[in-house]
């Protein structure tokens, strides 16, 4: 007990508060009285190498413990606890000498009752920063560490090498809780001393051990729903239990409205189960939750499935988690010495998206063995990366780093990396030892079915059906569909998250005597969505260079909402709020403002908000893909070109279930991985539902709306429709009946599908309608038509040639090809062909400074007629240079496009530059020939360009002619 006081409850006490850095244990005393074992079992553990003792004990001692803060002058303590619980001990690994047993783990399967007579309890709650505490939330706390996932672990032997796998073993599995909603809960609130009976504002408490999520509270309900979902990490199974607690939210003292319990072998064994549970000491109240086993596999058979399952699943407050990622960080060598050959204390960081876990300090070691654990959710395994940090113990000195690929870990065996990882940025043998294992996340139940991808159970809202009548009652059948006033008046406000200047700094050290910094990110809200940028790790000036985008409505009380916080191990620090009314965005189209922070002493956040209304026009969406282009940061996601909006009115004629029961019909509606779910039309085969969804689109070309009607997850019908269709409509408008795949010729749903082009007034960019260089103005005196012969292999000359006329009107709309149609591309790839007369070829490139981000930016689109020197066709690529630099780190470089003398890069290049430094600078392109892979490339030609004669605020594409590489600029 001495040891788990001082090495582990200790330090996560001084941790947990900045007031609480001092917190000392000054006397540990356990007393003369023993524990008392009152019963005892023994059983077999998951394999033979293990003996599980359950113990029931039993602790009334007269314990002496004295606790200091020193830095408040603050002694307290206690005298005398009691402990009762059920305490398992498991005895592994088991081994063939003396002392036969390896090593001893402990730990409580559930929360032990403790009861501690405090000493000094007055003078500990005067501490800033802990008047809010409590005697019970202390006691609560110091119970936690005795409770799964946290372990004891007492090692028998010598060098165990297993302890990290003992101390944190690969979990039993997850289990999924939905929180869904509650009914007859107790009113708690009265007024006029009683005499007025109100109701509650009901909040939960999920618990296992010391994995705790508190729900959102919902005001003046006493049937409140709250559709949450909470995973827990799971493993001892029975024995665990799940514990769910109703509090009604008051401004002083929350009140107790009911509780639940739950052993997770009920769970276990019935995979899945939802039901009503009632409430201990909740009268008539009852909870239904739905709560899900999830095995974990170790292999990938069925990863796949089991993202396409966590897309139809809508949860709040995270997305669901498709496997787990447990780390044993075992050991380092040869870490790189502090300044004056001083060893180091190294410690590490590891972080997965934005969540981050630190290991313990080991002192005065190059060669430091930390022999611990960690286990992290992952919503993606395939995309996501884990960033491995190796620090001196004041945080800001980086002895190493490594970031791996968890998609690494899918193509290994059992799903486990076990070896030496070499450190970057640091010595030049120094290396880390880690073991990686991943588990998928697998729920094993019928109703997990990827073809039909039903929706998971309690998210329908069941209504009453449509009209049911005799043939001869029903009304006409419209021609249109009938959507209200407001639909399609739905705008697009595109958020910038530029940079902030002057936040506090919150990482102190040494009890604040130094100054740190502090590690700020953004939690972004508007519209019922949320955002959280990167963290910018030791800056009080961050630059974030982010845009959100968020589709709303002209609803009154709207605000968009900014919360700074520094990141912190345990919990971020507030660096303060701000806010702009959205009605403001949406009444003067666009803001850019520094916008103070609110609630504390200094800070200030740059951002821009722009309103895009939707524009039904196809012409403008090319350049709007071009704008886009620009404007896209590599952080933020790709930047919506049109929005889309859909309203589903009714289905006719749909079949009928065995017995000739009608359905009770629902539909899903999909585009590129976003999906919405109507309301059930209950037990009709004319099913009206009567609404409106919109969906952010990225490249309309490309896009189709999938939509399917369902009957308890039986697909009745099926309809995929192109999106490009919509570009050749009038008004960008369809309206109509639409025939379902997959069922009768009279299945039909009426719909209305109308798309608007997000145009950017205040992107940065200049208009692209202008000419694009001299040879526009070439083309213009040459008449208003050019025949152009091109073969289809896109070489000019032959008889069986293809012929093309192209229009004066299109010579302008030079965009990037990997946006457009094939077709299109295959246009304006040859435009202008014929008005240049390089006899090396031409190269058309874009060259813009974004001044947002405070970017040179640079596209290569493509290249055309280039001229070999050899008689094979050449393997052409780029080559850039930032003049007068000719150092590696100004230099660029596209891929290699194998033999082709018109090759299409649509490559972009960035350098981190000022405006001023941007327009002293020339940029020389080279297009050279790949020849082998250990020589240079042989120069085909040369563009050059003076920087300081072009207009960096345009951003327009430009064919440039290529000059000879000898030739002088």
């Amino acid at each position: 007990m001495e040891k788990l006081l001082v090495e582990n409850i200790a330090p996560s006490i001084r941790a947990s508060n900045t007031h609480l850095q001092t917190f000392t244990f000054t006397k540990v005393d356990m007393g003369e009285k023993p524990l008392k074992v009152i019963g005892v079992k023994v059983h077999t553990g998951l394999n033979k190498k293990q003996i599980l003792l359950d113990l029931n004990i039993s602790y009334v001692g007269d314990v002496q413990i004295d606790v200091e803060v020193k830095k408040f002058f603050c002694k307290a303590g206690m005298k005398g606890m009691q402990l009762h619980g059920m305490l398992r001990v498991i005895l592994e690994p088991l081994i063939g000498d003396v002392p036969i047993v390896g090593a001893l783990t402990m730990f409580f399967i559930r929360r032990p009752t403790l009861d501690i007579n405090w000493t000094g309890m007055t003078n500990l709650l005067d501490i800033p920063g802990l008047s809010s505490l409590s005697d019970t939330m202390i006691m609560d706390s110091i119970a936690s560490f005795l409770v799964l996932p946290n372990r004891l672990l007492i090692p028998l032997v010598p060098d165990l090498h297993e302890a990290a796998q003992l101390r944190s073993p690969i979990p039993r599995g997850v289990v999924r809780v939905f929180l869904r909603e509650a009914k007859d809960l107790q009113s708690k609130d009265k007024y006029i001393k009683g005499m007025i009976e109100g109701k509650s504002d009901p909040y939960a408490v999920v618990r296992v051990g010391t994995q705790v999520f508190t729900s959102k509270v919902i005001d003046e309900d006493l049937n409140p729903k709250w559709n949450e979902m909470y995973e827990f990490i799971v493993h001892e199974v029975p024995g665990q239990e799940l514990e769910v607690e109703l509090f009604d939210k008051d401004p002083d003292q929350d009140d107790f409205l009911g509780r639940m319990k739950l052993d997770f072998g009920e769970v276990f064994k019935a995979r899945v189960l939802e039901e009503w549970f009632p409430l201990q000491d909740g009268g008539r109240a009852r909870v239904l939750l739905r709560l899900e086993w999830h095995t974990l596999m170790s292999d990938i058979s069925k990863l796949e499935q089991v993202l396409q399952w966590n897309k139809t699943i809508s949860s709040k407050p995270e997305p669901p988690s498709a496997a787990i990622l447990v780390v044993y960080l075992d050991r380092a060598q040869e870490l790189p010495l502090k300044k004056a050959s001083k060893e180091p204390n190294p410690m590490v960081q590891l972080s997965v998206q934005d969540v981050t876990r630190e290991s313990k300090v080991v002192y005065n070691t190059s060669s430091p063995v930390w022999d611990d654990a960690f286990r992290f959710f992952l919503q993606d395994p395939t995309t996501e990366d884990i960033d491995i940090q190796v620090k001196d113990d004041n945080r800001q000195t980086t002895l190493g780093s490594l970031t791996i690929h968890l998609s690494r870990l899918l193509s290994a065996d059992n799903l486990v990396l076990d070896q030496w990882f070499q450190l970057e940025n640091s010595g030049l043998n120094s290396r880390i030892y880690m073991k990686l294992v991943m588990r998928i996340l697998y729920l094993d139940a019928p109703e997990v079915c990827l073809n039909t991808r039903p929706c998971p159970p309690g998210n329908l809202n069941v209504t009453e059906g449509a009209y049911v009548g005799s043939s001869v009652d029903r009304p006409p059948r419209p021609t249109k569909a009938s959507p209200d006033a407001e639909f399609g008046t739905e705008s697009v406000i595109r958020i910038h998250l530029l940079e902030a200047e002057n936040l506090i700094a919150k990482d102190n050290f040494m009890g604040g005597m130094i100054k740190g910094k502090s590690d700020p990110y953004v939690k972004v809200r508007l519209g019922g969505q949320k955002f959280r940028s990167r963290v910018i790790k030791e800056d009080l000036n961050p630059r974030w260079s982010e845009i959100y985008e968020v589709i709303v409505s002209n609803v009154p009380g709207q605000d968009v909402e900014f919360d700074l916080y520094d990141k912190d191990v345990d919990k971020d620090d507030f660096l303060g709020r701000c806010k702009i009314p959205l009605r403001r965005v949406l009444s003067q189209k666009f803001v850019d403002e520094w916008l103070p922070l609110e609630d504390v002493k200094s800070g200030r956040l740059h951002v821009k908000l722009e309103c895009l209304p939707p524009t039904p026009s196809a012409a403008e969406l090319e350049q709007v893909l071009m704008v886009n282009s620009l404007i896209q940061t590599p952080k933020s996601e790709e930047l919506s070109s049109a929005l889309l909006s859909v309203f589903l009115d009714r289905a006719t004629d749909l079949p009928l279930r065995k017995g000739s029961k009608p359905p009770s019909p629902y539909a899903s509606l999909s585009v590129r991985g976003v999906s919405y779910k109507t309301k059930v039309s209950s037990q009709t085969a004319e099913p009206v539902w009567n609404e409106a969804f919109s969906f952010l689109l990225k490249r309309p070309h490309a896009e189709s709306l999938e939509l399917q009607v369902k009957d308890d997850g039986h697909t009745l019908g099926s309809l995929s429709l192109p999106l490009e269709q919509l570009l050749s409509a009038e008004g960008l408008v369809l309206d109509r009946w639409f025939q379902l795949n997959n069922s009768g010729p009279a299945i039909q749903v009426l719909m209305r599908v109308q798309l608007g082009v997000l145009i950017s007034q205040h992107s940065g960019v200049e208009a692209l309608h202008a000419g694009a260089g001299e040879e526009n103005e070439e083309a213009s005196q040459k008449g208003s038509e050019t025949e152009l012969y091109i073969r289809e292999d896109g070489d000019s000359g032959s008889t069986q040639e293809l012929r093309q006329r192209l229009p004066q009107a299109s010579r302008s709309a030079e965009w990037p090809w990997s946006f457009l149609p094939e077709r299109e591309q295959q246009r304006l790839l040859f435009i202008n062909l014929e008005l240049s007369n390089s006899p090396l070829g031409q190269m058309s490139l874009t060259v813009w400074y974004n001044m947002d981000a405070r970017k040179l930016i640079v596209i290569i689109h493509a290249c055309r007629n280039l001229k070999s020197g050899t008689k094979d066709t050449p393997d052409p690529y780029v080559s850039l240079i930032l003049l007068p630099d000719k150092s590696r780190v100004t230099k660029r470089k596209t891929t290699v496009r194998k033999k082709t003398h018109n090759p299409e890069f649509n490559e972009k290049f960035e350098w981190d530059l000022t405006l001023d430094d941007a327009q002293r600078r020339k940029l020389e392109a080279y297009i050279k020939n790949s020849v082998s892979f250990m020589s240079r490339g042989e120069p085909i030609g040369k563009v050059h360009i003076d920087l300081s004669q072009k207009d960096l605020s345009q951003g327009a594409p430009q064919w440039y002619d290529l000059k000879d590489d000898k030739t002088s600029s």
